[in-house]
């Protein structure tokens, strides 16, 4: 999945707030949900327009930055 269909951020969408793209969903949101303990399925399930894909992908490209940093 290429990263412009993964999280978007347009000063017309949520004023420019990183947002899962084609959703008015923000990224923290995800976030937020995980830090509490909920599961990405209770996650999807609040936020049925994000794409269970684009989870996986922003969670798979936020492991590799994040493996960057440590290498």
């Amino acid at each position: 999945m290429s990263q412009s269909a993964i999280i978007t951020a347009s000063p017309d969408v949520m004023s420019g707030t990183p947002v899962f793209a084609g959703t008015r969903v923000p990224v923290q949101t995800l976030l937020d949900y995980l830090k509490a303990g909920e599961s990405i399925d209770d996650f999807l399930e609040g936020f049925p327009t994000v794409k269970r894909e684009q989870v996986i992908a922003f969670l798979e490209a936020a492991q590799a930055q994040i493996l960057k940093l440590v290498a």
